[in-house]
């Protein structure tokens, strides 16, 4: 309708340069309109005739505008734009190659996508522009590929790189006078998009990118997992909890099953019921991580009656579940049954150290768990690298002045800088009523506690679930989060409970207290704090859980092992590395990362540094890791992994003829980012044709494009001047003016 009404096609206006080809300035138009509607309004005040009020005004205003509309097309309208010159360009016609393309939702459900863009390249695209330009076709899928004919795609890439496609492609005619890219893809990127340095440098070149969409922008029944989020490492025997993000189209209120495997083996299931159509719903699955080791979980559900496209109903994750045994050091400051079932319960766990003080008098301490008979020998530790040498800190009712000043500065950085947890217990001696509130142990705390003595009460209360507990794993006592949720309701009352006051702004609550006679009132509050994380339990009266439940019940050490669990889980070695993506989807480049540190947790910036790498099939290699610039103590490499199957890369730091080592497992899949997000990604080629100057098209459309493309400021260009004064619009708007004022007047009975 634009280019009818108009002559031309919006790409003219919003890329030309509106010019006046009359030889008398715009000044002298201005000047001729305001002569001409003073003249009218002359006229019509000497000849008003039967009309009267505003009527002569309206009169007035529709002559005004057609002598105005006329004497614009005197001075001859038109638009100056640069335009390709014929035969001296090359225009690039690149085609999406990849498995996406295969998909049979084109034209009928009859043909395949690829079907679709060869039928439009040969109805008029590449002849079309080949009578004009010289034309280059190409496929890419990974990579570019120059073919001949159309009839050399096969729609089998294992991955679409939409943005190393056309970067390729600009390289390859660097020399050459390209005047435009013509795209035909489903704007399914397997790269995460097209990143905006590739945008600015097709902008810089002014090369118009030309986008010719297929397939439908999603399924009509479909069921697709979008994500799964797993830690990236864990202790064995840890519970995991899987968020598994999913959508679907067609199926709404329809039920599901999800499951977590590993092989052949089932690790839990659930059913889901399935939400409004295209909306994302996020469901759980917990489940045991198992022995030590590189271990890959695939996350599925089942296939519903007519899905079309089953192929992204599971997506794998790599998670390495680590053989270290974390050591938990525990201070009490007086002999107390907590204490007591506190041990025990970790006791059982054998991926848990736990070493314990207990001050029996003010002199003496009484150690158990210790590796060494020296080790906390003279009490609790006044050395930073004494300290650090433990994944968490428990303190039972101990007074904050027992600590020197050091030492409680030295518990401070052991979670912000050494990344370790702490947890504070309720007590008579403790929080309020032991001082905290003075002492830059405040500071860690996630609650504000009252400025005031007598907060503990040994008054039995019991503890109910907030919201957000129900989903934490630390709460997490039954599998299902109703029946975890009753399960707390029938929990024992506990035998104390402490005021803490109210939480920070960063703090989260999990468990409340309910006391006879008082609000509800926080009982398990955890947050972030630096490199680490802190929690205050407000009770020394969990060991009712045990004591008064049949023996064979394991509520209380199912509890304190998540627990201290949540503590040490993150807590970095001396050595940290990672990657930002264990799983590689159709992709060879890894990039590793890792953080050095001395024995004080300090950065350390002139290590030799290396990821000594093991993978399938024999693959070993050895890569050296570079400091990064501005970030003292971290150092990254990237590697090609060439071969599909799970890696693991062993990061050795070296300094002062001392090593210190992490690792960090990964994984290569081929064929799969094609099975995932298929549905025609519109958004990303139009943003995409409009960044670059260029247009998005239909296979409708795509007729036109031949006659649109000629308009671009790249390659050997000419300037056009194209005359404004025939368009269609013109004629339809002094029409309309002069019907209009016959209407008028024939309304008004004066014609």
């Amino acid at each position: 309708m634009f280019e009818f009404l108009f002559k031309y096609p919006s790409s003219v206006f919003s890329k030309g340069d509106f010019v006046m080809l009359a030889p008398l300035p715009w000044w002298t138009l201005a000047v001729a309109v305001l002569a001409a509607a003073a003249f009218l309004a002359w006229h019509m005040n000497r000849n008003r005739g039967l009309l009267s009020g505003a009527r002569p005004a309206a009169i007035w205003v529709l002559q005004t505008a057609l002598v105005a509309l006329v004497l614009f097309l005197l001075w001859h309208p038109a638009i100056s734009i640069a335009t390709l010159r014929p035969q001296q360009n090359i225009v690039a016609v690149l085609v999406d190659d990849s498995r996406s393309m295969a998909t049979k939702d084109g034209a009928r459900g009859t043909k395949t996508r690829l079907e679709e863009a060869v039928g439009v390249l040969n109805q008029g695209v590449i002849d079309r522009v080949g009578e004009r330009f010289q034309v280059r076709l190409y496929r890419f899928g990974k990579a570019v590929e120059r073919i001949g004919k159309p009839v050399e795609l096969t729609a089998s890439g294992g991955a679409s790189r939409i943005g190393d496609s056309l970067k390729q492609a600009m390289a390859e005619a660097s020399t050459l006078p390209l005047g435009a890219v013509v795209l035909l893809s489903d704007g399914a990127d397997n790269s995460g998009g097209i990143d905006l340095e590739t945008i600015a440098a097709i902008r810089q070149k002014r090369i118009p990118v030309h986008a010719v969409g297929f397939g439908k922008e999603k399924f009509d029944r479909d069921v697709e997992i979008d994500e799964v989020i797993l830690p990236a490492r864990t202790l064995a025997d840890s519970r995991l909890n899987a968020q598994v993000t999913l959508r679907q189209n067609g199926y709404e209120k329809r039920k599901t099953r999800l499951s977590v495997r590993e092989g052949n083996k089932v690790l839990a299931t659930s059913e889901v019921t399935l939400k409004s159509d295209g909306a994302p719903q996020t469901e759980t699955l917990l489940f045991n991580a198992g022995m030590a080791g590189a271990r890959t979980f695939q996350v599925s559900v089942d296939p519903l009656d007519g899905e079309q496209n089953t192929a992204n109903n599971a997506l794998s994750r790599l998670v390495s579940v680590e053989s270290v045994k974390p050591r938990v050091l525990y201070f009490d400051g007086e002999p107390q049954w907590e204490f007591k079932f506190i041990r025990r319960a970790i006791e059982e766990d054998r991926s848990l150290g736990l070493v314990t003080m207990i001050r029996m008098t003010q002199n003496k301490i009484y150690r158990q768990g210790v590796d060494k008979p020296k080790e906390l020998e003279d009490g609790f530790p006044a050395k930073a690298d004494e300290l650090f040498a433990y994944q968490a800190l428990v303190f039972g009712s101990v007074e904050a002045s027992y600590f020197t000043t050091a030492q409680q500065e030295l518990i401070r950085e052991f979670a912000n800088r050494r990344g370790g947890g702490v947890i504070f217990l309720g007590g008579r001696a403790t929080l309020g009523d032991g001082g905290y509130l003075r002492s830059p142990l405040a500071e860690m705390l996630p609650v504000q506690i009252p400025d005031r003595k007598g907060t503990f009460h040994r008054d039995e209360a019991s503890a109910e679930l907030t919201p957000v507990g129900r989903e934490s794993l630390i709460c997490r006592l039954e599998e299902r989060p109703e029946k975890n949720a009753d399960r707390w309701k029938k929990m024992p009352v506990m035998a104390d409970y402490q005021e803490v006051g109210d939480p920070k702004p960063g703090a989260v609550v999990l468990l409340e207290t309910l006391a006879p006679g008082r609000r509800k009132l926080p009982l398990l509050a955890i947050q972030n704090y630096g490199r680490g994380r802190t929690a205050v339990f407000a009770t020394s009266g969990s060991w009712r859980w045990q004591m008064q439940q049949p023996l064979p019940d394991k509520t209380h050490e199912m509890f304190w092992q998540q627990f201290l669990r949540w503590a040490v889980a993150d807590t970095p070695g001396r050595v940290h590395a990672s990657t930002p993506r264990p799983v590689l989807s159709d992709e060879t480049s890894v990039k590793l990362r890792a953080e050095v540190r001395d024995r004080n947790f300090k950065m350390v910036p002139s290590a030799k540094v290396e990821a000594r790498i093991i993978g399938p099939e024999g693959t070993a290699a050895v890569v050296e890791m570079n400091p990064v610039p501005d970030e003292d103590g971290v150092y990254a490499g990237e590697w090609a992994a060439e071969k599909p199957g799970s890696y693991v890369a062993e990061v050795v730091a070296l300094q002062d003829k001392e090593e210190t080592r992490d690792a960090i497992a990964f994984r290569r899949e081929d064929g799969v980012a094609e099975n995932f997000h298929t549905g025609q990604n519109r958004e990303l080629l139009e943003k995409l044709a409009e960044s670059t100057g260029g247009r998005y098209y239909t296979p409708a459309e795509a007729s036109t494009l031949a006659d649109r493309i000629s308009y671009s400021e790249a390659g050997l260009t000419v300037r056009d001047t194209k005359d404004l004064w025939d368009m269609p619009i013109v004629f339809f708007l002094a029409l309309l003016l002069r019907s209009g004022e016959w209407v008028l007047r024939r309304k008004w009975g004066v014609v």
